[in-house]
């Protein structure tokens, strides 16, 4: 691990490969300059295609504190930047009147100090660390509602904000900030203008077969192959969840745990729902389907092999 930041985009592109993340060299050089221009970076892209493990990686390969504000709906500032500690106030107000050693303004400068102050995830980015700025992962910015994203701004400007008690924090460096949406909603253009953008697609063929490499070495290769041409044929199709790739990678532990060197009906229709996530996209596949769609695997692969 390494607290410094990578140089060019090839050094970005090693840093991603030590991590075990199988990027392309267009991530790579939207996340250097994202690193090395100190912008935050908009990941958006469907749910499992590896937006989040981005984050994750820089941190362990970077050494640095990894700092995750995972958003909901009615996501607020007490929860992701700060809040006061009432309970705690109200003692230390109880236990000056029980003492009567403390005037009103003292008290009142204490209790809205930093020994009262429960600080969220966004505040804790702001702050000094060790290991140098923190990794901030805002996860799924989409579940949030708009008022949210609105405060978000002045974070994302000028890497600050404003307690009102206390008055402004602002990091003295500003933390690497990945932002991930699934994009159930818009997100608003005053966000995304404060970022460099990239749309994290499914991987090809090819480049998801390196990720089982990685991600499931245990594999037969035959049967990772033919995993992933399964399910870059399911893609294709008019489901109402396409499988991610880590849907993939799920699939090829669970085969490689029944101890499957290929795939065949049968079990492909007793494991889809490692696959699929929904019944009607199971139902719409098992049978009749995932026959024809292996078939066409098992043939588009005996074609190349023999080509």
């Amino acid at each position: 691990m390494t607290n410094s930041l990578p140089k060019n985009v090839d050094d970005t592109m090693t840093l991603l490969g030590e991590g075990n993340y199988v990027a392309d060299r267009s991530l790579a050089t939207a996340l250097y300059l994202s690193l090395e221009l100190k912008r935050p970076l908009f990941l958006e892209g469907e749910a499992g295609v590896g937006k989040t493990e981005i984050a994750k990686v820089l941190s362990n390969t970077l050494g640095r504190d990894l700092i995750r504000l995972q958003c909901y709906e009615g996501l607020d500032v007490s929860a992701a930047v700060y809040e006061w500690n009432y309970a705690r106030q109200m003692l230390e107000i109880r236990m000056a009147e029980a003492s009567g050693g403390t005037d009103r303004q003292t008290l009142e400068s204490e209790l809205f100090s930093e020994r009262f102050l429960t600080k969220r995830p966004i505040l804790r980015a702001l702050e000094p660390h060790a290991g140098g700025a923190p990794v901030l992962l805002i996860d799924e910015l989409d579940r949030t509602d708009e008022p949210f994203e609105a405060f978000l701004l002045e974070v994302l400007s000028d890497y600050q904000v404003t307690v009102p008690e206390m008055g402004t924090v602002k990091a003295e460096t500003p933390p690497l900030v990945i932002i991930t949406s699934n994009r159930t909603r818009e997100i608003h253009d005053a966000i995304k203008r404060r970022c460099f953008y990239y749309w994290v697609d499914y991987p090809d063929a090819e480049r998801e077969f390196e990720i089982l490499k990685v991600k499931a070495p245990t594999a037969p290769e035959d049967l990772s192959r033919q995993i992933v041409a399964f399910v870059q044929k399911i893609r294709s199709l008019d489901l109402f969840k396409l499988p991610g790739v880590a849907e993939t990678i799920d699939w090829a532990h669970a085969l490689t745990q029944l101890d499957r060197l290929t795939l065949d009906p049968q079990t492909i229709n007793d494991t889809l729902g490692t696959l699929l996530k929904y019944q009607d996209d199971i139902a719409k596949i098992q049978g009749s389907e995932a026959a024809r769609i292996l078939d066409e695997v098992k043939s588009e692969m005996s074609q190349k092999e023999n080509a």
